[in-house]
C-alpha cells in the first residue's frame, strides 16, 4: 500500500515538473487552435480521480476549443507547490483548493475574484455558508466543488450488541464505550491526535484557537483548556483505545474501524468509500453517521471542510475564459451529482442532492450532520494553525508535555503565525 502511495507521489512530481506552467502559452489559441488549460487536482488518485479524469473528457468533447491537461497533486503536498509556482508565475489555471487555502492564496493575489463571472451563475444554487467560506475581504474566489465535516461514524451492530444508543455529549461517548468494550470486547472508541479532528472539542465548549473578530488567540483561554481536558479524557479508560502518536495513526484507527475492531471514531466523508470496502460494513446499512457529541456548553459542532475550485489570476485572458467555463461545468448539478455517485462525496449544491444520491447511505448520513458543521472564520492564517496543534497533540496525548505545557507552546506558535493577535 505504501510502495503505491510511494509510486503515485513519483508521477505526480514528474508531472508538476512538466506542467507547472499553466496559462504560459500552451495553446494555439491565436491561430485558431484550441485552449489548453491545466488543472490541478488534489483528490485521492485511487478512489476519486477516476471520476474527475471522466468528467474532463465530457467536458473536452462538449467544448471542442477547450483542452485540459489534468494532473493529479497529492493533497499534502499541493499548497506548497502551488504557492511556490503561483510565486514564479507558473502555476496551473485551475487548482481544486481546500477551502482552508482559499483566503490565504487570495489574499497574495493568486486567485481570480469570480464575481459575476460565469464560474458563478448558479451561486443562489450553493449552500450559502459554502460561499461565505470561499470569500476574503468581500469577493469570492472559489466554487465550492465538495464539503464534507467530522461525524461520529459508528458500528450499528456493535452498539445493538451493547443495547447503546448514539451518545449526545462526551460523557455519554465514554459510558457507552465502557459498555462495548463489556458486551462486544470491541475498543468503543478510538480517538485522534490531530489538530482539526480535536476541533469539536473546541466548538462544544464555544471557542475556537483564535478570536478572529476580536484578534485574540484562545486556545489557552478556559473553555479550550476544558475541551482539550475532554478530549485527552478519551484516551484512558475502559473501552477507550489510548493515543497513537505513531505516523501511520490515521491509518491504524480507520483499519481498525472499517474491521469491526472499534465501535466509533471522528471521520468524515472523503472516507466513505473505503468504509464500505472493509469487513464490518460490507453491508452498508452497518455504518451509523451522528452529529459530534456536545460538549459542557450544550452545543455540538465540527469543521466544515471541502474543496473549491479556484482560477488562477496570473493566466491571460483566454485561459481565465476557458477555466471559467471549465470550473462552472464540474460545479454544475449534473457534475456533482455525478461526482456523488461515483466518489460518495457530499455536493455543495441543494439540487445535485438527488433521489439516487441520497440513496447512499454514507451520504445521506453526512448530510443529516451538515446543521452542526461550523464555517472557519475568514483568516488567511486559520488553516496553518493545525499546523503546531498537530505537533504538540501527540506529545500531549502521549505523556510527553503536560496539557499545559503543550498548549503554551501551541500559543507561542500561533502568535507568530498571528503577530496583530493579542493573547
Amino acid at each position: 500500500m505504501r510502495r503505491g502511495i510511494a509510486a503515485t507521489a513519483l508521477v505526480a512530481s514528474l508531472a508538476l515538473a512538466a506542467t507547472a506552467c499553466g496559462g504560459d502559452g500552451d495553446s494555439d489559441s491565436e491561430s485558431g487552435g484550441p485552449v489548453t488549460i491545466t488543472w490541478w487536482d488534489t483528490s485521492n488518485a485511487t478512489n476519486e480521480a477516476p471520476t474527475y479524469q471522466a468528467l474532463v473528457k465530457e467536458f473536452e468533447a462538449a467544448n471542442k476549443g477547450i483542452k485540459v491537461k489534468y494532473v493529479n497533486v497529492p493533497f499534502d503536498q499541493a499548497q506548497n507547490k502551488f504557492d511556490t509556482a503561483a510565486g514564479a508565475k507558473g502555476a496551473p489555471d485551475v487548482l481544486r483548493s481546500e477551502v482552508g487555502w482559499t483566503p490565504a492564496f487570495a489574499k497574495k493575489g493568486f486567485f481570480l475574484p469570480l464575481d459575476g463571472t460565469e464560474a458563478l451563475a448558479d451561486q443562489a444554487k450553493f449552500q450559502p455558508s459554502l460561499i461565505e467560506q470561499a470569500k476574503y475581504d468581500g469577493k469570492v474566489y472559489g466554487v465550492p466543488l465538495v464539503t464534507d465535516t467530522l461525524a461520529l461514524v459508528y458500528n450499528k451492530q456493535l452498539f445493538q450488541k451493547a443495547g447503546v444508543q448514539p451518545p449526545k455529549t462526551w460523557d455519554e461517548l465514554k459510558k457507552a464505550a465502557a459498555t462495548i468494550k463489556d458486551k462486544t470486547g470491541a475498543d468503543g472508541y478510538w480517538g485522534s491526535t490531530a489538530g482539526y479532528y480535536a476541533q469539536p472539542f473546541l466548538y462544544g465548549e464555544g471557542t475556537d484557537t483564535v478570536d478572529a473578530d476580536g484578534k485574540k488567540i484562545t486556545v489557552k483561554s478556559p473553555q479550550a483548556v476544558k475541551g482539550y481536558g475532554t478530549w485527552l479524557s478519551l484516551f484512558d479508560g475502559k473501552g477507550l483505545h489510548k493515543a497513537d502518536t505513531t505516523a501511520d495513526a490515521y491509518a491504524h484507527i480507520q483499519d481498525a474501524f472499517v474491521n469491526g475492531k472499534v465501535a466509533a471514531i471522528l471521520q468524515g466523508p472523503w472516507e466513505i468509500t473505503n468504509f464500505y470496502k472493509g469487513s464490518a460494513f460490507a453491508d452498508k446499512k452497518n455504518l451509523g453517521i451522528a452529529t459530534v457529541p456536545a460538549g459542557s456548553a450544550g452545543k455540538a459542532g465540527a469543521p466544515t471542510g471541502g474543496h473549491n475550485l479556484s482560477v488562477y489570476a496570473g493566466s491571460d485572458k483566454a485561459h481565465q475564459d476557458a477555466s471559467l467555463k471549465f470550473v462552472e461545468f464540474l460545479t454544475s448539478a449534473k457534475s456533482q451529482e455525478t461526482i456523488a455517485l461515483k466518489n460518495s462525496t457530499l455536493p455543495t449544491r441543494e439540487d445535485a442532492y438527488t433521489a439516487q444520491v441520497k440513496a447512499d447511505p454514507g451520504i445521506a448520513g453526512y448530510q443529516a450532520v451538515l446543521p452542526a458543521a461550523q464555517p472557519r472564520p475568514a483568516l488567511p492564517e486559520y488553516s496553518s494553525l493545525w499546523v503546531p496543534l498537530d505537533k504538540e497533540l501527540p506529545q500531549i496525548a502521549g505523556g510527553k508535555k503536560s496539557l499545559d505545557k503543550g498548549l503554551g507552546d501551541v500559543e507561542t506558535a500561533v502568535a507568530e503565525l498571528v503577530p496583530d493577535f493579542s493573547k
